[in-house]
């Protein structure tokens, strides 16, 4: 396997930006780091490429990415997207997981100054504390999939108001009127824009939401919201669920009390989780395109890197309905 400049940080117990500075003969490395990096190359017959010298021009090489969590096929795809994109770019990946970023060392080490060159804030749930620091400290940032509008700053994103009307219009289309929305959190910007998209499809149709419950993006939530509906002895014709996790957990419920989907109950996800396509049934859902996403992320970011566009831009993308086995034709009444 070749060896890497990372590999040579890890060698050395040293920063990358540290070792690209003895690369590059910097006056400002102490001379027993350098000594530790002059090492390290030696046992790892390690031969600096044009990609390593090119660090020496105040840059590191390396784009930061602060994500949500990684258990979620939509946002690991996104991610692995995003590090393909990056080689092409001669830049490498450096990840960062903070559920909560207002808590002290979530993704903030990315931050630090000379840390990355750019960085990609996905699906942050506090984006704004992140926008401040970056801003204060003039690093070039892109926010996916955002929480806050801000004309400021540049995002891309998926037009969910357009992906809850659709899942909500398929619906309709199969005849089904007693429609119940299981929504996300209310601080996930995703969220209330699929609830409005689910709430004006309904308005257009002359239709009245049977219900709506909160989830928060867990198959266990989706599970309680359908487990109240049966309990009460009431249940919906059909659903659309804000993502797939509580689709899949609202099945779940379905399947125990002896419903059957689509035949009782029809339900639409949202993601296209890798689960989607492997149940029983197959779920129906709303497909995110990860892959232009990240291209587009990641080409503004470098631009900005570049110094070649510091304009502020928004990016939508539409997401696509994918129909499977768990939406079906409303059965006449007899």
């Amino acid at each position: 396997m070749k060896v890497s400049i990372f590999d040579v940080a890890k060698k050395a117990g040293l920063s990358v930006v540290t070792v690209s500075r003895v690369l590059n003969n910097a006056k400002t490395v102490r001379e027993k780091n350098r000594q530790k990096v002059l090492q390290a190359m030696k046992e790892l017959d390690y031969h600096p490429n044009a990609a390593a010298r090119s660090l020496a021009k105040g840059k590191t090489g390396v784009i930061g990415v602060i994500v949500t969590t990684l258990q979620d096929s939509f946002l690991d795809s996104v991610v692995q997207n995003v590090s393909s994109q990056l080689k092409d770019y001669g830049y490498y990946l450096a990840l960062s997981v903070a559920n909560y970023p207002t808590e002290e060392g979530h993704g903030t080490e990315l931050i630090q100054e000379d840390r990355v060159d750019g960085l990609l804030i996905l699906s942050a749930v506090h984006e704004e504390l992140y926008i401040v620091e970056l801003k204060k400290r003039k690093i070039p940032f892109v926010l996916i999939d955002n929480q806050v509008m801000q004309p400021s700053v540049s995002c891309v994103l998926v037009d969910n108001l357009k992906g809850g009307y659709e899942a909500t219009q398929h619906l309709i289309d199969l005849g089904h009127k007693r429609i119940a929305h299981i929504r996300g959190p209310a601080f996930f910007l995703s969220a209330h824009e699929r609830e409005r998209g689910f709430m004006q499809a309904m308005a257009e149709a002359g239709l009245e939401p049977f219900a709506v419950e909160t989830g928060d993006f867990s198959i266990t939530s989706g599970y309680e919201a359908m487990m109240r509906w049966i309990e009460s002895g009431n249940v919906p014709e059909a659903i659309f669920a804000a993502d797939d996790f509580m689709a899949i957990g609202a099945i779940n419920a379905l399947t125990e009390a002896g419903y059957k989907v689509p035949r009782d109950v029809s339900i639409v996800g949202y993601d296209d989780q890798i689960l989607a396509s492997q149940l029983k049934p197959r779920l129906t859902t709303m497909k995110q395109p990860a892959e232009q996403i990240a291209r587009m992320a990641v080409d503004v970011l470098m631009k900005q890197v570049n110094g070649t566009n510091k304009r502020s831009m928004t990016f939508k993308f539409d997401s696509e309905l994918v129909v499977r086995e768990s939406t079906a034709p409303r059965l006449p009444q007899l």
